[in-house]
């Protein structure tokens, strides 16, 4: 296998740690997304919209981090753990891969792009969406340790890139002591790889 992406992407991380985390031996191809080589033509042959992570497994070339995250899940989980296929557990866990699609994306996500490489967006509306997104998670973890059920799902895999990454978009996970001990379950599991914190961001290990 081939994931294609960038290792400052949580969207590609997503992907790689779900790849480690089935322990699925894969070769990791940079994309320069500075320099554009998303838009180069060759990339634009993988995915069309110019995006990254792309998944290359055989003949299937697969683009979006929450698709590749339930293709694996589905191919190479027989135990059924990471994608539930009990309808209630199964919505439960699509619920939070919309969440990871709209508020993360929009909040720690979109406030990290600000911080971390300046991108044109508000960052202050970013940053009261991962507020209030947070506000929730941390009345919803209390006394749980996973977003899903009694074990790690999909649903972790896609939450934890952007979300212990907040404090690189100016977003504390100080207030959140819910969130830091599923962050940290998340870092417990067997296979679990980090996404390298930015010169100008905050490693999550000193949140």
């Amino acid at each position: 296998m081939k994931l294609y992406g960038s290792p400052l992407s949580g969207h590609s991380h997503r992907a790689e740690l779900m790849l480690n985390l089935l322990n699925l031996p894969y070769e990791f191809v940079r994309i320069n997304m500075a320099e554009r080589e998303n838009r180069g033509a060759a990339h634009l042959a993988r995915n069309p919209f110019g995006e990254i992570p792309v998944l290359e497994d055989g003949d299937v070339t697969l683009a979006d981090s929450t698709a590749i995250l339930v293709y694996l899940a589905l191919k190479y989980d027989r135990s059924g753990r990471w994608l539930p296929r009990e309808p209630l557990a199964a919505a439960q866990v699509q619920r939070w891969l919309s969440t990871a699609a709209g508020k993360i994306a929009y909040g720690p996500c979109s406030a990290r792009l600000v911080t971390v490489f300046g991108a044109p967006l508000d960052g202050a509306r970013a940053q009261d969406i991962a507020a209030r997104l947070f506000d929730v998670m941390e009345q919803e973890l209390a006394g749980r340790d996973w977003l899903v059920g009694d074990h790690a799902t999909i649903a972790d895999v896609a939450g934890y890139s952007y979300i212990a990454h907040a404090p690189e978009g100016g977003v504390s996970l100080k207030p959140y002591p819910h969130i830091r001990a599923w962050l940290d379950n998340v870092r417990a599991l067997p296979g679990f790889v980090a996404m390298p914190a930015t010169v100008a961001g905050v490693a999550p290990e000193e949140i």
